[in-house]
């Protein structure tokens, strides 16, 4: 296929680098407006389109693809999660799928610091008082947190960004421990200091704080459930950066209603960007707006794979970072 006859439709406003050199690669048609694509575009769009480039705002799903024109042969994701495309009916109809791996892995990492920290320091309390001019000056028992150092951590998903998180939690001298679909080699556990738990239910009962960092798959759906969920001592902290549907979100709301938790840090939610409203005015909870991923470098970095994928396929090849089914 001849990229100059290649017909790209982008999904989402990207940043401008990208926008550019798509446009001098492809027949690209971009967005002039933030808003997500509504169904109806969407559906011109799969019509249209040799390529779609969505982000995990688009519900890329069976009925949608069914939709799509005999044009349409590769979906290059804008994102590394493809839990909103029906990949396998893609793959059924000869379309292709493609992510961005490895691109938001130190960014989100970071994030999930920063939540531990906001959580366990009690940052937006202080950010707050100072904001509202309310403060009176320093006191000796006012804003009282707790020390990172020492504390259990327990990672759910030892991939890329788990490890990431451990590396990060090791320097400031907390004790690592995780569970994973599969044990790490020795040597990685080793550099990580890092001890495997094969039950999930006896490590979650006995960290001090929670990290979140797996998929969303149907497998991983409410994997911290009401029961499990219950396991954590009431002086836990449960973080989440992954995706929202891993945690039964109103379960999680109600045990820190009723202080069975100590509080929580999330930048992802159940219900897309919906969180249950009663988090809202919890002041031992931190909610943001999925800003794990939301560096300048990322987004960037995003947009280069999405071009050699897109550029991989125009020239007859296959795209480096194809979604296979041993990655789902």
């Amino acid at each position: 296929m001849s990229s100059k006859r290649l017909s790209v439709v982008v999904t989402r406003r990207l940043p401008d680098a990208v926008e550019t050199r798509l446009k001098e690669l492809f027949d690209v048609r971009l967005r002039d407006s933030d808003e997500p694509m509504t169904q109806a575009e969407l559906i011109d769009a799969v019509k249209e389109a040799d390529v779609l480039v969505p982000t995990l705002t688009d519900k890329i799903d069976a009925g949608l693809i069914g939709q799509a024109g005999d044009r349409l042969r590769l979906i290059a994701n804008f994102g590394a999660g493809v839990d909103h495309i029906d990949v396998d009916t893609a793959r059924s109809r000869g379309i292709l799928v493609s992510n961005t791996p490895g691109v938001v892995t130190e960014d989100t990492a970071d994030m999930v610091m920063a939540l531990m920290l906001s959580v366990t320091r009690r940052i937006p309390e202080g950010l707050g008082v100072m904001q509202t001019g309310d403060w009176d000056g320093w006191a000796p028992t006012a804003f009282l947190g707790g020390r990172l150092g020492g504390r259990r951590l327990g990672i759910l998903g030892m991939g890329r960004i788990g490890q990431a998180v451990a590396r990060r939690a090791k320097a400031f001298g907390m004790q690592i421990h995780y569970h994973n679909r599969r044990r790490l080699r020795s040597e990685i556990e080793d550099a990580l200091e890092a001890t495997y738990w094969e039950s999930l239910d006896q490590m979650v009962a006995r960290m001090d704080i929670l990290s979140v960092n797996c998929p969303h798959t149907p497998s991983t759906f409410h994997l911290l459930n009401a029961r499990r969920l219950k396991l954590l001592k009431p002086s836990a902290v449960i973080v989440n950066t992954s995706r929202g549907e891993v945690i039964d979100e109103n379960a999680l709301t109600r045990m820190l209603k009723a202080g069975e938790l100590a509080g929580a840090g999330l930048d992802v939610y159940e219900h897309g960007h919906r969180g249950n409203p009663e988090l809202r005015n919890m002041p031992n909870v931190v909610m943001l707006p999925h800003m794990g991923s939301a560096t300048r470098e990322g987004r960037l970095e995003m947009g280069e794979k999405v071009i050699i994928n897109v550029k991989t396929f125009a020239d007859g090849h296959r795209p480096p970072d194809q979604v296979v089914p041993a990655m789902l």
